[in-house]
């Protein structure tokens, strides 16, 4: 059985190994930290960051041991059509470079809803602030401490569950609480590096067990090799590929502040352009480093009983001593990176969000302080939700299933408010409230009582398309001008022209342009070989 894989499935060699990871992570951490009285030093890294911190940063913050186990045991469930989520954020984030990035570095915000403020007002901040805060610590964190204490759990499996979900979380918040953004981003560029070890080493060792490229290629169902499936796949249908995923793909990558803090510490537009473009690049090899591994699972282990397991039962079935440390290692990098960003990200969210609204005239060490009791409260709340998802049968189902119910109004409010000036405050709140409430209806009517069965790639681009109506209509019923600190977040053809004459003067290694439309290109190569 597979989970009676105990405290001998790691040797003295692995021990070694993935102890000395955990001092070298703390170490770096606790390095890298400085005694900041600054808001600025402590949740943006004092806007220093370069593009390669960023690009590593958001990879190592993306790709958590959630996505190793979801995406390993979506493959293993359905097929590789879940890499549609990865090779689909190299497009969101191209879009993210060229329409969005630059207004948001422009504003000096600290948080994405206090962007959202200065398009409409406090009540879109305040709302979207919530809205992240729980699915930062419902999703995110949560999520990430679930999925690294399933392989801990093989190791340590007469330990329940909620203790290793709390050592965790406790390894994580440490660094994080003393050092702030900085010290969040610094270990993340180390979990990067040992993380995509960690993962080729097992992709080489399931390539190996399942007989070679070849033999995968010929022994697999095909319906499980393509990335185009048709419209009643249970993966991801073509029409919810088309519709649905840039959905839920523009609110994690361009809107979420759990990833785009990283991007809000850049030193200038240029670095955070090109760090984004790193992170899309090194989305590209996830197809065969982390996907493709389930699949082979499908020949290795055939009769799992839950396909969460996946991923673990590569790592202790297949690989020799010594390796097994270095994979649990970067396992483990994964959860750490995507637990510190998430609860870091949960912090400023309070502090700028909340309290210095509440409190405008707080000094900036106490806000500071602030921060940090916020992110130990943030994981308290995250280690007590943890354990429950065991509940669930798809970790990735859960993940996917609650953003599509949950964040479509938020992104009518980008999209729409990036292009019409149009769009104003009573819009936005009107479509924030009936919005949320249409979503909470299907959700019960779909997820709950079961009187239909649409697919959540479906429900999302439904309820996009009912939010976007609602801020037109109210915006167009209750019109009023666009003021100056509004008009600085719209996109024009004009800013376009003006960027294309900077750009001219540009070698092509430094135009993003250049760049994006290689990425695109990279992307769609994939895309044409596996569709």
């Amino acid at each position: 059985m597979l989970g009676e894989i105990g405290p001998a499935g790691l040797g003295t060699v692995d021990w070694l190994v993935v102890g000395l990871y955990m001092l070298v992570l703390v170490g770096v951490g606790l390095l890298v930290t400085r005694q900041t009285v600054k808001p600025v030093d402590y949740f943006l890294a004092s806007r220093s960051s370069t593009w390669p911190r960023i690009g590593l940063a958001l990879f190592a913050s993306n790709i958590s041991s959630t996505a190793l186990v979801g995406l390993a045991g979506a493959a293993y469930a359905v097929g590789i059509s879940v890499y549609d989520y990865e090779w689909v954020a190299c497009l969101i984030l191209v879009f993210f470079c060229v329409f969005l990035l630059p207004f948001i570095l422009r504003s000096q915000v600290y948080t994405m809803p206090e962007f959202l403020e200065r398009r409409y007002d406090g009540r879109a901040r305040l709302y979207f602030a919530l809205m992240t805060l729980f699915l930062n610590i419902f999703v995110d964190s949560a999520g990430g401490l679930y999925s690294g204490a399933l392989v801990c759990r093989m190791i340590f499996p007469e330990t329940p569950l909620w203790m290793i979900v709390a050592v965790l979380a406790g390894i994580a918040a440490t660094y994080t609480i003393l050092g702030g953004l900085r010290a969040v981003i610094y270990t993340e560029i180390v979990q990067a590096v040992v993380l995509l070890a960690g993962a080729l080493v097992t992709s080489i060792a399931a390539f190996r067990q399942a007989g070679g490229w070849e033999t995968v290629m010929r022994r697999v169902d095909p319906a499980f090799l393509s990335l185009i499936r048709p419209i009643d796949d249970p993966g991801v249908p073509w029409p919810g590929l088309l519709f649905g995923v840039p959905i839920l793909g523009f609110y994690y990558w361009c809107t979420n502040q759990f990833m785009i803090q990283r991007v809000i510490s850049a030193k200038s537009l240029d670095h955070g352009r090109w760090g984004v473009l790193l992170t899309g690049l090194l989305k590209l090899p996830v197809l065969f480093l982390m996907v493709l591994p389930g699949t082979c699972a499908i020949l290795i282990f055939p009769n799992l009983p839950k396909a969460d397991l996946v991923y673990p039962a590569l790592i202790f079935r297949l690989l020799p001593a010594g390796m097994v440390g270095l994979v649990v290692a970067g396992f483990l990098a994964a959860t750490m990176a995507s637990v510190a960003a998430t609860l870091n990200s949960a912090s400023t969210l309070i502090t700028m969000d909340v309290v210095r609204r509440l409190l405008p005239r707080i000094p900036g060490a106490e806000l500071v302080r602030v921060g940090r009791i916020a992110t130990a409260a943030m994981m308290i709340l995250a280690v007590c939700w943890a354990p429950q998802l065991e509940l669930f049968p798809s970790l990735w189902q859960y993940l996917q299933t609650v953003l599509a119910y949950a964040v479509p109004p938020v992104v009518a409010l980008f999209l729409v408010g990036l292009f019409w000036r149009g769009a104003n405050a009573s819009g936005a709140a009107a479509t924030l409230i009936l919005g949320s409430l249409c979503g909470s209806a299907m959700f019960l009517w779909n997820e709950v009582y079961r009187l239909s069965h649409l697919h959540f790639l479906y429900v999302a681009p439904v309820l996009l398309a009912i939010d976007t109506g609602l801020l037109v209509l109210v915006s167009l019923w209750r019109g009023s001008p666009c003021s100056e600190a509004a008009a600085a977040t719209i996109w024009t053809p004009g800013y376009f022209r003006e960027e294309s004459a900077r750009l001219a003067g540009e070698p092509p290694w430094r135009n993003y342009r250049v760049l994006a439309i290689l990425l695109l290109a990279l992307a769609a190569t994939l895309v044409i070989w596996f569709r």
